[in-house]
């Protein structure tokens, strides 16, 4: 493992909540969920997917879902009151976000975006989220977790769901 530590928008923000939590560098380049979870010591359900969607032209919703997790579209559909939505193109993701895809996190955005929580991401003990930094990542408790996000939407989102 490379560096311990480095400053990002996402651990900024956790320190001035007060939040606990490791970072984690890769060594190389991750090609795959099983990849990272296997190399931070996890299993595929406790890294968090941070996914972006647009709902209307200038309007998105951040969905987080555990790893392996598919999101079913008509309950995220359902849920929002929402006919149409897509995923956020990369672009608008790092515009929205400030980050890159792979290292999407609902901490350290440039403004507050509605933010639902799939409660999958509840069940581990420990989880690791994008830490606004590709390659990187920030492994926290997940009661840590609930605390941070304070009162997000908890909902179930998952394909199995339906």
């Amino acid at each position: 493992m490379g560096r311990m530590s480095m400053e990002t928008p996402v651990t900024q923000a956790l320190d001035a909540m007060g939040i606990p939590y490791r970072f984690f560098q890769h060594e190389g380049l991750v090609r795959s969920l099983e990849q990272a979870a296997l190399e931070r010591g996890q299993q595929p359900e406790q890294i968090i997917r941070s996914i972006l969607f647009r709902l209307a032209k200038n309007e998105y919703v951040l969905v987080l879902v555990a790893g392996p997790e598919q999101i079913s579209w008509s309950a995220l559909r359902q849920y929002l009151g929402q006919s149409r939505l897509t995923m956020a193109h990369k672009d608008a993701v790092q515009k929205i976000t400030g980050y890159q895809i792979g290292s999407v996190s609902p901490f350290g955005l440039p403004q507050p975006i509605r933010t639902l929580a799939d409660e999958s991401i509840f069940v581990p003990d420990e989880i690791s989220i994008g830490s606004g930094v590709r390659g990187t990542t920030v492994i926290m408790e997940t009661a840590v977790l609930r605390q941070a996000l304070g009162d997000v939407e908890v909902v179930n989102l998952r394909e199995d769901s339906e």
